[in-house]
């Protein structure tokens, strides 16, 4: 098997227009595609996140996501950026709560973490040139 990198990553809102706005004019991810699927009450938006998509999925009356960030399955979506400072203002100037940043103490990187409509955690994490661990 040879994987060459994550594909999409699949999110599954409670409200599809506050998650869409979210998506779409406050992060700035692009749309590909909007498809509504009758057969099963369900909206699927596909944007573009760098190399990267993110799917959007509305269904009626998902069942909540577990409230802890270690409960088993995925924890966090990541999202590269140049400047943590720059986007962290960007998206408190938009209303978004954002964490302080911290320093990854085996990468040196900076990162903050938000949320998204339904608090799914989400990572602001500065690109640059990675250090091994200490």
């Amino acid at each position: 098997m040879l994987v060459k990198q994550i594909h999409h990553a699949a999110i599954i809102c409670s409200n599809y227009e506050i998650s869409k706005h979210f998506y779409v004019h406050i992060l700035g991810f692009p749309v590909i595609a909007e498809n509504y699927r009758e057969d099963r009450s369900s909206y699927k938006l596909d944007l573009q996140a760098g190399e990267s998509r993110i799917e959007l999925f509305s269904f009626p009356s998902p069942p909540d996501r577990p409230d802890a960030p270690e409960a088993r399955g995925l924890r966090h979506l990541a999202f590269a950026v140049e400047d943590v400072d720059h986007c962290r203002q960007e998206l408190e100037e938009k209303g978004v709560h954002v964490e302080e940043v911290r320093v990854d103490p085996y990468t040196g990187r900076r990162f903050t973490f938000f949320k998204d409509p339904d608090q799914l955690p989400l990572e602001l994490y500065e690109t640059g040139e990675e250090r091994t661990g200490k």
